[in-house]
């Protein structure tokens, strides 16, 4: 049987380069910067509590960030009329948890790992992976109710599925940059829209997968939910660029750069959150400091080197 064949058309741009560089510069100055291990847990943990509050919040969750973090860290704190907004942000965490876990096995994107965040991100549960949609879908508008996107037919699905898992393939280790890899994962999955509902959650979780495994998590600091949203708008906009809105015209031929510009843009703002966030932790904790060396940041990055 041939395997089928998904080709993502797309163009280096100055955007992404620069966007490109930003990141490479933010990995850098993360392995040049020593932290105890209990602030890399610290910090971990803080990142992964802003991607299940954000990542949720894009679909409607109520709860906010503060209260995010009580419930993911307090299993048996319960708030009357939010069981719904906490089994979500508590199901991400735990998909970010289990994507841990499977990037330290290099494991490849297949469809099972793809199914498999689906089911974290609804159930919180990752033992049986969810099947792909059977039904037709559409799209409406929360504003409006009209329909802003029809996804591909679902006996289309295992053939898609199975085309970008290929493609992923063999993307990795290649000379593609894994960011970019990671923002056309996220769009692909976002497109065939393969599940009745989530396809957002599991898209942002299998672009947070490649970006981990391939060792462009800035240590397990990056939260990129965060960004899309804070610019909600621009998020939608970019992932929806196309001007029809049925799949079966043009999408499978559509232009990915101002999608990816959009990604890649975000991911190094991102970066720089996760930065902040470090040096936020470093002035908090009392520490003696050896003689010559220098707060963490672009001057004092080579006294350091992360644990």
């Amino acid at each position: 049987m041939t395997s089928p064949i998904w080709s993502p058309h797309f163009n280096a741009t100055p955007a992404i380069a620069r966007g490109l560089m930003q990141i490479e510069a933010a990995r850098a100055l993360v392995d040049s910067i020593f932290l105890p291990p209990a602030g890399v847990a610290a910090l971990r943990a803080r990142a992964r509590v802003r991607a299940a509050h954000y990542s949720t919040s894009i679909e409607g969750n109520r709860l906010i960030l503060e209260v995010a973090e009580e419930v993911i860290a307090d299993e048996t704190v319960e708030i009357k009329g939010m069981e719904k907004d906490i089994a979500e942000v508590r199901n991400y965490s735990k998909a970010l948890l289990k994507a841990d876990e499977w990037t330290k096995m290099s494991l490849p994107l297949t469809e099972t790992i793809i199914c498999r965040f689906h089911r974290l991100a609804m159930t919180g549960r990752s033992s049986r992976p969810t099947p792909l949609r059977k039904k037709k879908s559409a799209i409406k508008s929360s504003l409006t109710g009209d329909v802003v996107y029809l996804p591909p037919k679902p006996e289309d699905l295992p053939e898609l599925v199975a085309a970008l898992e290929n493609w992923t393939d063999l993307a990795w280790g290649s000379e593609l940059p894994v960011p970019v890899n990671a923002g056309i994962v996220h769009y692909q999955l976002a497109t065939i829209h393969p599940f009745n509902d989530g396809n957002g959650r599991t898209a942002r979780l299998c672009a947070d997968f490649i970006l981990q495994r391939d060792g462009y998590s800035l240590s397990g600091f990056l939260s990129p939910e965060e960004q899309y949203a804070e610019d909600l708008f621009g998020y939608y906009q970019a992932l929806n660029a196309h001007p029809n809105i049925d799949y079966y015209e043009g999408r499978t031929e559509a232009d990915l750069t101002p999608w990816l510009e959009y990604f890649i843009s975000s991911l190094a703002k991102s970066c720089e959150a996760a930065l902040r966030e470090m040096a936020k932790y470093y002035a908090s904790t009392p520490r003696k400091r050896a003689r010559g060396s220098v707060p963490p940041g672009p001057q004092g990055a080579g006294n350091y080197r992360s644990s």
